[in-house]
C-alpha cells in the first residue's frame, strides 16, 4: 500500500506515520521539514500555504493520502485538487466539533453542522476551519473521503497538554483536586487507534463521515485519575469537588481542568456521542490503562516536558486556586 501523509511528524500525523510504518507500507512524508523524515520514507518538501507550495506532489501516485490540517481550508482544497486523480482515497482527520452546538446526547453522523466553506483562506474559528476541511475533501474525492471526526485524542506524543498535564500534576503527589461528579462520562480516542481504524476503514473504500471516539459511559473522570495515580506509583488523593463549587471558583472546564466537563450540554455533546457507526466498522479501542501508561511512559523518556502546539494555549490549573477548593 503506498501513503501520502500530508504533515505526519507530530501527534495525530505521527501515530499514522507509525501504524504504517508497522504495516510495512510505502510511505511519502510532504512537510516543511522543520523534523526529519524517518528512515525508509520518502520525504517531499513544501509548504502548502505558499504559493507552488505543492510542486513536490504534483507527481507520483498513492493509494492513500492521509490530511490532519486543521487551519485554512483552501489549503486542503488545494492539496485534494492536486491529488485527485492520483490518489486512491483521501482521510481527513476532521473533529466532532463540526456539529451545531448543542449536538446533544445521542448525536451522531446525522447532526446538523456548522457553516463552513472548502474557499476559505483564514481559519474562521477551528469548527469552520474543520467542516471546510470536510468539504474540501469531498469536493475532490467524493464517496472516496474518509472524514474522521474525532472526538478527544490522547495518547502518546499528546501535544495540547491534556493527559500531560494530568499525568504531571499527580506525579507531584499530595492532595490534587478532583472534579465531580465521579462517574462524568469522559469519551476521548487514543490517537493510535485512531490510525489504525482510519487506515483500515479508507484501505477497505470506507468514505463519509464516522464519529470515531470510544464508546460513552466506558470511562468516567474517576477512572482517568485512578489510572493516573496506578501508573506514576505517586501518594495522591484526589479530593473530589462538586462541579457548582468548581464553576463559583472562577475555574474553567476544559482547559484549566483538562478532559473534565460539568453535567450540561457541553458534556452531552463532548462525551455522550453516538458511535455505533464507527463501532460497527470496526472501531476498537485499547483498555484505558494502556493509554494512560504508554503516555506517562512517553513523557519520562522526554525528561517529563511535553510539546506544545503553538496555536493552542496551555492547559492546567493555576496551584493556588487548586489549594483553595481541596
Amino acid at each position: 500500500m503506498k501513503l501520502l501523509i500530508l504533515g505526519g511528524t507530530e501527534f495525530a500525523g505521527r501515530a499514522y506515520l507509525d501504524e504504517a510504518l508497522a504495516r510495512g507500507w510505502e510511505i511519502s512524508l510532504f512537510n516543511r521539514g522543520t523534523h526529519p523524515a524517518p528512515e525508509g520514507v520518502t520525504a517531499l518538501r513544501g509548504d502548502r500555504t505558499e504559493p507552488g507550495g505543492l510542486a513536490a506532489i504534483e507527481r507520483g501516485e498513492w493509494d492513500l493520502v492521509v490530511d490532519t490540517w486543521s487551519w485554512a481550508p483552501s489549503a486542503v482544497r488545494d492539496a485534494a485538487r492536486t491529488l485527485a486523480g492520483r490518489a486512491g482515497g483521501y482521510v481527513y482527520v476532521s473533529s466532532r466539533s463540526v456539529y451545531a452546538f448543542p449536538a446533544g446526547a445521542g448525536a451522531g453522523e446525522d447532526a446538523p453542522v456548522v457553516d463552513g466553506s472548502p474557499d476559505d483562506g483564514d481559519a474562521g474559528g477551528y469548527a469552520r476551519a474543520k467542516r471546510g476541511g470536510e468539504l474540501a475533501a469531498l469536493e475532490s474525492f467524493g464517496d472516496r473521503a474518509l472524514l474522521v471526526r474525532a472526538g478527544l485524542i490522547i495518547g502518546p506524543y499528546e501535544n495540547v497538554g491534556r493527559l500531560p498535564w494530568w499525568l504531571r500534576r499527580i506525579a507531584r503527589g499530595g492532595p490534587f483536586l478532583a472534579p465531580g461528579p465521579r462517574d462524568g462520562g469522559v469519551q476521548y480516542i487514543d490517537v493510535r487507534d485512531m490510525a489504525g481504524w482510519s487506515l483500515d476503514a479508507a484501505a477497505a473504500g470506507l468514505g463519509g463521515a464516522y464519529d470515531v471516539v470510544g464508546p460513552p459511559g466506558a470511562v468516567t473522570m474517576e477512572d482517568v485519575l485512578g489510572a493516573c495515580v496506578a501508573v506514576t506509583g505517586a501518594d495522591a488523593e484526589p479530593r473530589w469537588v462538586p462541579p457548582e463549587r468548581i464553576i463559583e471558583a472562577g475555574v474553567k472546564p476544559w482547559t484549566d481542568l483538562p478532559m473534565w466537563l460539568p453535567p450540561g450540554e457541553t458534556h452531552e455533546a463532548l462525551h455522550q456521542a453516538n458511535v455505533s457507526k464507527a463501532l460497527a466498522a470496526g472501531l476498537a479501542c485499547r483498555p484505558l490503562i494502556d493509554t494512560v501508561a504508554d503516555t506517562w511512559a512517553w513523557l519520562r523518556a522526554i525528561g517529563g516536558e511535553p510539546p506544545q502546539r503553538p496555536d493552542r494555549p496551555a492547559v492546567g490549573l493555576d496551584p493556588r486556586i487548586e489549594a483553595s477548593l481541596v
